[in-house]
């Protein structure tokens, strides 16, 4: 039986580890399952009874359950400690159900005191090439980057109202545009190919970015280091415009330069999902993810990883 000094007691060793759950277990999640090592017992929901094998031959425990049909996610009440929430909202619409299902399902019983969600840089909106901190207002200007906003208030709210629960983290990461060339479209490689063009150097925007394998050491280090209801931008040191982000992949792989074009060009040749891209221009400032959750970058600049 526990002990009154040790109530875990002689429990056996999967008990006794901290559970951690992980919903959205994409990419990024799996890089974060296989940095992890064993260290936790790791919880991956999934949609897919076609995944399991996957996520365990990665060290987690596969839970099914869909964020589009909250009936599902009922089990999950009580079950980790930590929560690192990498899902997307939905394509459409306003709002993210999704984020408000989980967390009404985790709020039936004792609540997990750590959450991490990954959110979007684009939340900011266009800042016409200023430097961000995290002190700047949201001002979302499209759909998806609404969606989020909303999540990210969703989770805050979750943090402050299970509070008398015991103390609850529930901390933002910033993400900008994940790159790694073992990620799939993870690298400029196939625009070059296509010879998709760039906007002249008058009418180009600033362009931010994180390597896949640093962005799955935030979400670890923001897990334990992050502070309560705290927003992290999480990107790497590079500052470029996005032409000339492209003509650096270029000169990497030994490809044709992109061409460029004007704005009033762009519009008429880009798609609107690409076009949007080129829309917002902002310089993120890093400094608060280096110096609270103290992540040294193992690729600082795009010039080291896309070469990794």
């Amino acid at each position: 039986m526990p002990s009154n000094q040790n109530p875990l007691g002689a429990l056996p060793a999967r008990f006794r580890r901290q559970r951690l759950l992980v919903v959205g277990c994409g990419d990024v999640g799996m890089r974060a399952l296989g940095q992890l090592g064993g260290r936790l017992r790791v919880l991956a929901l999934t949609s897919s009874p076609a995944r399991t094998s996957e996520l365990r031959a990665a060290g987690g425990v596969p839970l099914i359950g869909d964020l589009d049909q909250p009936t599902t996610l009922r089990r999950l009440a009580g079950l980790a400690h930590r929560v690192l929430h990498l899902a997307p909202p939905p394509g459409a619409g306003e709002g993210d159900p999704r984020t408000r299902a989980l967390c009404q399902a985790l709020r039936r019983r004792t609540p997990a005191h750590h959450w991490v969600y990954g959110s979007t840089s684009g939340v900011y909106g266009d800042c016409q090439g200023q430097r961000v901190s995290e002190a700047r207002p949201v001002h979302a200007t499209t759909a998806r980057a609404r969606r989020r906003t909303d999540a990210e208030a969703t989770v805050r709210f979750h943090g402050r109202c299970v509070s008398a629960h015991g103390p609850v983290t529930a901390c933002t990461l910033r993400i900008p545009g994940i790159y790694a060339p073992d990620r799939e479209g993870g690298t400029p490689r196939d625009r070059l190919v296509r010879g998709t063009p760039v906007l002249t150097p008058a009418d180009d925007v600033h362009t931010n970015h994180i390597h896949a394998d640093d962005l799955a050491r935030a979400c670890i280090a923001a897990l334990w280091r992050g502070r309560p209801q705290r927003v992290y931008n999480v990107n790497d040191d590079s500052d470029l415009k996005m032409g000339d982000y492209f003509d650096l992949a270029a000169r990497l792989y030994g490809l044709p330069q992109p061409p460029r074009i004007t704005r009033a060009e762009a519009v008429e040749r880009l798609p609107p999902m690409l076009l949007s891209f080129m829309s917002e221009s902002r310089r993120m400032d890093n400094t608060r993810m280096k110096r609270e959750l103290r992540l040294r970058l193992r690729y600082p600049s795009v010039a080291t990883g896309l070469l990794s």
